[in-house]
């Protein structure tokens, strides 16, 4: 068993240990490295692993260094240290190790403002925490809710921010499973465990949890809720941290700046700005719609008007290079409808290539079929029914192909 030094420090950066086994990682030529005691977080209760290297001990130039790359328990509690190459290490060897500061630093914010938040919905809400995830750029909470309000989640949030700025001390104490019991612990760990850490947050939140947190509410530095959603009976809240949040709120407010110049409005009247213009787009949109409407029944009089007829039908053809296939199925469809006499062959040439195969009710063919006929020809796919049917082929011999197949249908009795 590895034991833990940051368990009592999470601000313990560097430590020094003895190598107690080397073990190669099948299929990735990385090798996992455990030490007698470690400062390295393995990834574990929501929280993600430490980064770092360790080194021979006297020997901590870059030159000796094995990075570690990921962190990770053993069932019999030892902690792997997993590295590109264990190159220079050998069992028995005292080494020095350095945890990536920042990181850590990072990691410490995000999972104990989320200590903060989540004893935050408890006390407004009574909204318990059922699983917590950190992420690389934000991370998230699943609360035992149905749903939360706008205002909900702007009270939590202020809670939060008003117990980060009182500065509370955050404590570290070990108790048994039965002493827990009676402290009133805002969630109870499942049973198995000789000796419990509690993390203690002064008057606000007591939970047992084996991750590194802060000292002093005040070093989390700031909570930002992000977003909710919904996920199976639970609402999933997303939110960062401390320089996270710094990072996040600046990107955010660069990304509405430049979208509020591209739209020549103000920063706080960009909801309305865009809010507009999707009514402006949905109304040309319409607009639009009726316009393709008039001119497909124009165009589609002008094609069946002067398409050829033999046999009690009409057959229109024709390859539209400038329109895609919504329209030269509405064309085809105009073409058809009114009348029982009518076979059109269209193709589309904007976009990928379409075809649209269709008929009046009543004429004999099936458009389907004819359809997959044409296109185990051409190569593509496709199908459909009795009287419409489309498909798509990269083929450039349409416009002969379909005059070919007209002068068939014409010739059909």
């Amino acid at each position: 068993m590895t034991e833990r030094l940051y368990y009592d420090d999470s601000f313990l950066y560097e430590f020094d240990g003895a190598i107690a086994e080397i073990l190669a990682l099948p299929g990735s030529g990385r090798s996992a490295v455990i030490l007698d005691r470690t400062a390295f977080y393995p990834t574990s209760g929501g929280q993600v692993f430490d980064t770092g290297w360790i080194a021979p001990s006297g020997g901590s130039g870059e030159a000796t260094r094995c990075a570690v790359i990921d962190v990770a328990d053993r069932e019999d509690g030892a902690v792997l240290h997993v590295v590109e190459s264990a190159a220079g290490l050998g069992q028995g060897m005292r080494v020095l190790g350095k945890v990536d500061a920042a990181r850590r630093l990072d990691h410490i914010q995000q999972h104990s403002g989320q200590h903060v938040l989540s004893a935050a919905f408890i006390r407004l809400f009574d909204a318990p925490t059922v699983s917590f995830h950190m992420g690389d750029e934000s991370c998230t909470i699943d609360l035992d809710t149905r749903e939360l309000s706008a205002e909900q989640l702007q009270s939590a949030e202020q809670l939060a921010n008003q117990i980060i700025l009182q500065n509370l001390p955050v404590g570290i104490r070990y108790v048994t499973q039965e002493e827990a019991l009676q402290l009133g612990l805002r969630k109870i760990p499942p049973a198995g465990k000789a000796r419990l850490r509690l993390i203690a947050i002064q008057d606000f939140d007591l939970t047992a949890c084996g991750g590194t947190h802060v000292r002093n509410t005040g070093q989390i530095g700031c909570i930002l809720l992000r977003r909710t959603e919904k996920v199976r009976q639970t609402v999933r809240l997303e939110f960062v941290c401390g320089q996270r949040a710094v990072a996040t709120a600046r990107r955010d407010y660069q990304a509405l700046s430049e979208a509020a110049e591209l739209c020549s409005a103000h920063l706080w009247d960009l909801p309305q700005h865009l809010r507009k213009l999707q009514d402006d787009a949905k109304t040309a949109r319409k607009s639009q719609e009726r316009l393709l409407e008039e001119l497909a029944g124009h165009l589609a009089r002008h094609l069946v008007a002067e398409a050829p007829a033999a046999n009690g039908r009409k057959v229109v053809t024709g390859l539209f290079l400038d329109r895609d296939q919504a329209f030269i199925r509405l064309l085809a469809q105009k073409c058809t409808r009114g009348t029982d006499s009518v076979v059109a062959l269209l193709a589309s040439g904007a976009g990928p290539a379409a075809l649209v195969f269709a008929q009046s009710p009543g004429q004999p063919f099936d458009m389907g079929a004819l359809m997959k006929e044409v296109l185990a020809r051409l190569g593509g796919r496709g199908g459909g029914s009795k009287d419409l049917a489309q498909g798509g082929t990269e083929s450039e011999a349409l416009e002969a192909e379909l005059a070919e197949i007209g002068r068939k249908l014409l010739a059909a009795q």
